[in-house]
């Protein structure tokens, strides 16, 4: 019986395959290669660097899971959004899997995938809020009880993770910066540094996180040398005052929608000062935060695979000639 489906996700600098049961969602296997070694030198993801990773690495995955072939339904890959060179990479294996086993093709968007993180081994739950923070993206989004989504808010400029990433090369401690950030701020002692809090009196629900960068980047240059208490005191200021802006804007949305059940998801989203925060935002609102679990939260295959379960069920499925790599029309509509 053929009742698996094989997911592939290579949107930046993971690469990650993944096969998940269609019937009872359990997942068969699941791998996934980090480049971060690779890149940690340049201080963030050389896009022509991951693509070659990614060719290598996918290839390795793959011989890892032949024996599941016989059992595949479908191919499931990311297509979008993503580097171009990353999810050719990814694109190209989905397409001649697909081809050679004689299966349907699914292209998943991949800020749908995150959302599918939170419902790995259960149905999709809809009529819901949802909070995407990551190294490329952060917006809030509505789920109503038809599976439509709404934008309500999103970011001008860096993203939640970005801003982390940049802090993080601006103190020379590699890449990527958002657990390195994380935990230099739970270092601090003083915690006299303050960082105001980006468009706190704004009546706007987007985000903005380049100004308080900017205030980040001016407190470095008051100092020759950098030592690990600073470090760590510019870190939980610049935590803190990150943190804060998520929920000064998210307590604006929480009083416009009366969310019953509210999902965060995204590699940001394993900050664990921000869920802290998002609890109590959601217990002061009778809400239920529903958190995709640590290991899911960066970027990953079988949330890819997750995503593909439904769409296969739709039949949703893309011939293998056609050009799906970011479409002009964006799938991002409807979950």
């Amino acid at each position: 019986m053929k009742n698996l489906i094989l997911g592939i996700e290579s949107s930046c600098d993971d690469s990650s395959i993944a096969i998940i049961d269609k019937d009872n969602f359990s997942c068969v296997f699941d791998k996934k290669i980090s480049q971060d070694e690779s890149h940690s030198v340049f201080g963030g993801v050389v896009p022509e660097l991951a693509a070659r990773l990614h060719s290598t690495a996918l290839t390795k995955i793959l011989e890892q899971c032949k024996e599941y072939f016989p059992k595949l339904c479908a191919i499931a890959v990311t297509n979008e959004p993503g580097l171009s060179v990353s999810l050719l990479s990814g694109i190209s294996m989905a397409k001649i899997l697909a081809l050679a086993l004689n299966v349907p093709l699914i292209a998943v968007n991949h800020l749908k995938g995150h959302i599918y993180s939170l419902f790995l081994n259960e149905k999709i739950c809809l009529d819901m809020g949802i909070l995407l923070v990551s190294g490329g993206h952060t917006m809030v989004l509505k789920i109503d009880n038809r599976g439509f989504l709404k934008i309500l808010a999103k970011t001008y400029d860096d993203s939640f993770g970005e801003s982390f990433d940049k802090l993080a090369k601006m103190m020379n401690l590699g890449y990527p910066g958002g657990e390195k950030i994380e935990n230099l701020a739970l270092k601090a002692k003083e915690k006299k540094i303050k960082f105001s809090v980006p468009m706190k009196h704004s009546k706007e629900l987007n985000y903005s996180f380049s100004g308080l960068k900017n205030q980040a980047r001016l407190e470095i240059l008051k100092y020759e040398k950098l030592d690990e208490n600073l470090k760590s005191e510019i870190a939980y200021a610049f935590e803190n005052a990150a943190c804060e802006h998520i929920l000064d804007k998210l307590e604006k949305i929480f009083k416009q929608e009366k969310f019953k059940i509210f999902g965060v998801v995204g590699g940001a989203s394993a900050n664990l000062n921000l869920r802290k925060r998002l609890q109590n935002l959601c217990e002061k609102n009778e809400c239920v935060l529903k958190l995709a679990p640590l290991k899911y939260c960066a970027d990953n295959a079988l949330m890819i695979a997750r995503a593909g379960v439904d769409c296969f069920e739709r039949r949703e499925f893309v011939r293998i000639e056609d050009e799906i790599l970011s479409p002009k029309n964006k799938n991002f509509i409807r979950i």
